[in-house]
């Protein structure tokens, strides 16, 4: 009888444990699940929660916009009641740059926007700055650089100096052309010529849309030179030349934005896992505690994967 009371005794000590390692174990699956809402959400959106000035930074290569579009959506739905875009890129590529034009131009619908290009806003990232309602900039920062190029090695000498060869069988003549290990054909040339035209024109309709630029405006400063800030201002590439205060007095004196309103840094939100530990002990956590189909889903969960350096490029370097 008493060795039927011990079992006893020790069945129920033994479930009190289990019992205890899945309450902490949910517990922390729980915690781990927040953190990774926090992370994929950004927690911009919880902690700006008074009215103030919203600043966006806007810097390095201009590629996927897709946690800058989020960004935006957000501060557009807060009590900002103005937004700071603190520039300094070189640009990137042409199709990043568009979705900063566009998406600026929708945020500036619902609050009044200043860019403020801090050190260098060329290429893409001018393009971003025209889609603000006023540009400002130092007066030695770098503006401009209004274009657009292709770049592509070419080594086919390289290949016939060592004797390789690369054959392809195409659809087409232009198809993958040019493909840089055979000598590109004026045809892949003016085919490709006709790409970048087409998006070139298509910026200097922003900029002469934007900053009112008759025909001999527009081709003072859009054959993809950089200019100073004060050049740029005579130029009438921007508005201003300053920092982040004459961007502040501008929103006062033109949006009636008060002066005195705290200045708010806006972080992007995650759009990708940058903690794969973490997801994969999630998912073993989920199953431990008898939730395998929520670890399933944890497991399955895509991640965007940053994109490589291809098509058009709007960017300037030295």
């Amino acid at each position: 009888m008493s060795v039927e009371t011990d079992l006893l005794v020790d069945r129920r000590v033994l479930r009190r444990k289990l019992s205890v390692w899945r309450v902490l174990a949910f517990l922390f699956l729980a915690l781990a699940l927040i953190v990774a809402y926090f992370a994929l959400i950004g927690t911009s959106a919880l902690q700006h929660r008074s009215p103030h000035i919203a600043r966006i930074k806007l810097d390095g290569f201009v590629g996927d916009q897709t946690a800058n579009l989020k960004l935006f959506d957000q501060i557009a739905a807060s009590p900002a009641v103005g937004v700071i875009v603190d520039i300094n890129s070189p640009g990137g590529t042409t199709s990043g740059g568009e979705a900063l034009y566009d998406g600026l131009r929708k945020l500036s619908a619902k609050k009044p926007t200043v860019a403020v290009i801090d050190g260098l806003g060329a290429s893409a990232a001018y393009m971003a700055a025209i889609g603000t309602d006023h540009i400002v900039a130092r007066r030695s920062a770098l503006v401009g650089s209004i274009g657009v190029l292709v770049q592509y090695p070419n080594v086919s000498k390289l290949l016939d100096t060592i004797g390789v060869t690369v054959e392809a069988v195409k659809s087409s003549p232009l198809k993958a052309a040019p493909d840089g290990v055979t000598p590109t054909s004026p045809e892949a040339r003016a085919a490709l010529a006709s790409v970048v035209n087409d998006t070139y024109g298509w910026f200097k309709d922003l900029v002469r849309d934007r900053r009112k630029y008759d025909d001999a405006g527009l081709a003072a400063v859009s054959d993809g030179r950089i200019f100073t800030g004060k050049q740029a201002l005579d130029l009438k590439l921007i508005d201003e030349t300053g920092d982040e205060s004459t961007a502040i007095t501008w929103l006062n004196t033109s949006k009636s934005v008060a002066k005195d309103l705290p200045v708010e840094d806006w972080d992007k939100p995650s759009v990708s896992s940058s903690f794969p530990f973490a997801k994969a002990g999630a998912a073993w956590l989920a199953d431990s505690v008898g939730l395998k189909s929520l670890g399933d889903v944890i497991r399955a969960a895509p991640e965007t994967q940053p994109g490589a350096l291809d098509g058009l490029v709007s960017v300037w370097h030295p």
